[in-house]
């Protein structure tokens, strides 16, 4: 890598480590992906290399939608690692349940609009939860992690970003979740219009039911 200082350990991922560094004068993030040794060398390699050169590329085409995303300031596909803006906030997930109702709908709306943006141009966030969200110093929310991604334009995969989304304020801010998610879809709906929405959650709603009939079925 190019002039990285001493790192510190951030969050260790099943496919990757996130390092808290110092890159040419500037706080940053270095993104590592971990080689599996169950793969064959030669197709971890591929794969990890492809998602390295990847993510930025998404992360870039999220930021001209009109998505906040940190910028990155070194790609190096040998190593599989990205080198990234430190955006100085507070993860969403942390500071959600603790903030004013008309806060928190301001924020989830905000939210919505996001991934609206993102999805009005066929852009697949992949792990859309509060954790992947953060709250800069000047009030924008960041989009981080894109690193299951991709660029697909199917109500399919609409539908399954909405729906991760969905379990994440189940699991994480149970007290307000159908609040946060009526908010959620208020920005999403504003941004696709109401009928593009509407084919989306009907596609939501689709993949939930598939998924309670696949958990029934493993009761039987």
């Amino acid at each position: 890598m190019d002039k990285v200082a001493e790192q510190t350990l951030l969050k260790k991922g099943a496919e990757a480590c996130l390092y808290l560094t110092e890159w040419q004068g500037r706080k940053a993030i270095v993104k590592w992906r971990i080689p599996k040794k169950y793969r064959p060398s030669a197709l971890d390699t591929q794969i990890r290399s492809y998602r390295t050169v990847h993510e930025p590329q998404l992360m870039h085409e999220a930021k001209a939608a009109g998505v906040p995303t940190p910028l990155i300031y070194m790609v190096n596909i040998p190593e599989a690692s990205i080198i990234m803006e430190y955006v100085e906030g507070r993860q969403i997930k942390q500071m959600l349940n603790k903030t004013m109702q008309e806060k928190r709908h301001e924020i989830c709306v905000e939210i919505g609009e996001l991934i609206g943006k993102l999805h009005s141009k066929g852009l697949i966030h992949g792990d859309l939860t509060t954790s992947n969200m953060i709250l800069g110093a000047e009030g924008k929310i960041f989009f981080v992690d894109f690193g299951l991604g991709e660029k697909n334009s199917e109500l399919e995969a609409k539908g399954v970003d909405l729906h991760l989304m969905k379990r994440a304020l189940q699991s994480t801010h149970y007290q307000f979740w159908e609040e946060c998610l009526k908010n959620i879809l208020c920005g999403y709906t504003s941004i696709l219009g109401e009928e593009a929405a509407e084919k989306v959650y009907d596609k939501t709603r689709e993949i939930e039911r598939r998924g309670r009939y696949v958990e029934e079925r493993k009761l039987e």
